[in-house]
């Protein structure tokens, strides 16, 4: 029995030292930049349609495990959206600049070579700037000629943001092509969901929800340190 127990011992430990030198951990570093399409999320809604914008950072990843590891990012991110007034020749549209942290789980797949991959987790954010694009005057939309009022609602497009700090979820999916040992490149289109409302929400206020959303997709290399 006592022989049985250290074979048995010794068969464990050697299986559990395999199993940690089977896959070293990976560190890299790197960043990545790209463009956004977004709109908001308003309740009362908004005729609206998505604007174009940016997003660039820097990243840091750590694998463990053969398929998932963690990533944490430092981005400037655009978000906002953009008045949609059919057939009449208005133009609005409202630019939110965001530093953002996300950090997520990543889940990867493949060979040494190519992988796919798919990102998901939190992301807080601070808005850094507000910009407005307007060919009218969007403070007394009443007062301009021809301007489609009826069923529209015009609140948001002149209301101050009371809300800069946000918070959300994104997901991504995406591929990586390997260069030698330590150079990486990656192409990956991510969704963001926002859980903040940029204006007060309030049962006295307009709007009950304003909250962001957006489609990214960008362009990344990456450095192995370890």
């Amino acid at each position: 029995m006592k022989r049985l127990f250290f074979i048995l011992l010794a068969t464990i430990a050697f299986i559990g030292a395999k199993a940690q030198t089977h896959y070293v951990p990976h560190v890299w570093i790197g960043g990545h930049a790209g463009f956004t399409m977004s709109e908001m999320s308003f309740s009362p809604s908004v005729k609206q349609a998505m604007t174009n914008g940016f997003t660039a950072g820097a990243s840091f990843r750590f694998a463990e495990e053969r398929h998932v590891g963690i990533i944490a990012e430092l981005n400037l991110s655009q978000r906002g959206w953009k008045e949609d007034f059919e057939e009449a020749p208005f133009s609005y549209s409202r630019t939110l600049t965001y530093i953002e942290l996300p950090i997520l789980t990543h889940i990867f797949f493949g060979s040494q070579k190519f992988k796919g991959f798919v990102n998901l987790g939190p992301v807080l954010g601070y808005m850094i700037g507000d910009n407005i694009s307007s060919d009218f005057d969007y403070m007394n939309p009443a007062q301009v000629p021809n301007f489609p009022l009826a069923n529209r609602s015009t609140e948001q497009m002149a209301m101050e943001i009371k809300n800069k700090f946000d918070y959300g979820i994104t997901a991504g999916i995406g591929c990586e092509f390997r260069v030698k040992r330590r150079h990486a490149f990656s192409l990956e289109a991510r969704y963001y969901f926002g859980l903040g409302n940029i204006y007060s929400s309030s049962k006295k206020d307009i709007f009950s929800a304003s909250r962001g959303t957006s489609i990214s997709v960008s362009l990344g290399y990456l450095f192995r340190i370890k």
